[in-house]
């Protein structure tokens, strides 16, 4: 395995905005560094727990770039970039090349269901094709539960034969772990992300290199303490551990919950702020799954 590739706790990073719901980039900024310090090996900037497809691709765009000039080291993002429209996706994906991010988490085009694999394999094809930089490295984003197309195990052999330089992992968010075991057991030289860290023990395991996980951005020292000790007894109970805070969340929408979280962590309401379609916690929900989630951590 190439020693650049990351491993271990990667938080798909969360976006404050502003009073305008616009990107708080300073706010952002700090996040990411305070993420860096606290746990996460890396991070995935554009995931889903990003709102990223609430956010344009000039906004992605500085965003990135600003981060990497305060210092962020863009050998420890890992971008994503895969949108509907191909032209973006290659720009955001070229912008990620030309700073030598670590990669990029690449979503497969999802407006359109039901379409053959052929135009999955074609849209990853053109993707290299256009951006014409060698050093690429995708890590496909298998999110079925959202955008319903995904990646099978048939389309990811296929994929890493024509391009084994490029295609070099996936994020398995497809909440089914008999697919995440057979993709271990096919593709023991891919770099196979859990896309929660409810499979982080399962995941390591089983020779995966760890976990991209939403609840990184709240909890990264102890979902990184379990990637460091798994191997050691008492394992199991820190992976219980860890689903305890995530079961404790479980009634609420996932990003609105955990931007509560950082309100109350931070005293910043702001945090609260989400950009529509998707609508922050109600005082009363906030209140209620925080205490569901503080108790968590008691004793």
């Amino acid at each position: 395995m190439d020693q650049q590739r990351l491993r271990g706790v990667m938080a798909p990073v969360l976006t404050p905005m502003d009073g305008n719901l616009n990107p708080d980039v300073l706010r952002w900024i700090a996040l990411c560094k305070e993420l860096l310090s606290n746990g996460c090996t890396g991070l995935a900037p554009f995931g889903t727990t990003s709102e990223a497809n609430s956010l344009g691709i000039e906004e992605r765009i500085e965003m990135l770039d600003r981060a990497v000039e305060a210092g962020i080291p863009a050998s420890k993002l890992v971008v994503g970039t895969g949108t509907c429209a191909l032209p973006d996706t290659v720009r955001l994906s070229a912008h990620a090349a030309t700073l030598k991010c670590a990669g990029i988490l690449l979503l497969p085009p999802f407006y359109y269901k039901g379409v053959p694999e052929e135009g999955i394999y074609r849209s990853v094809a053109e993707l290299l094709e256009r951006v014409g930089d060698s050093s690429l490295k995708i890590y496909l984003y298998h999110i079925p539960p959202v955008a319903v197309v995904g990646f099978s195990l048939a389309l990811i052999e296929r994929l890493k034969k024509a391009f084994p330089m490029n295609v070099v992992g996936m994020k398995d968010s497809s909440a089914d772990l008999a697919f995440h075991l057979s993709a271990l057991k096919a593709f023991p030289d891919f770099d196979l992300w859990a896309g929660t860290e409810k499979l982080l023990l399962a995941n390591l395991a089983g020779g995966g290199v760890g976990t991209i996980s939403a609840m990184a951005n709240v909890i990264p020292a102890e979902i990184r303490a379990l990637y460091e000790s798994w191997r050691e007894p008492g394992a199991e109970d820190w992976q219980s551990a860890l689903d305890s805070h995530r079961a404790a969340i479980k009634e609420w929408p996932l990003v609105p919950a955990l931007k509560a979280i950082k309100a109350d962590e931070t005293g910043v309401d702001e945090w609260r702020l989400t950009r529509p379609p998707l609508v922050g916690l109600g005082d009363a929900q906030a209140q209620a799954m925080l205490a569901a989630y503080r108790a968590t951590f008691a004793g």
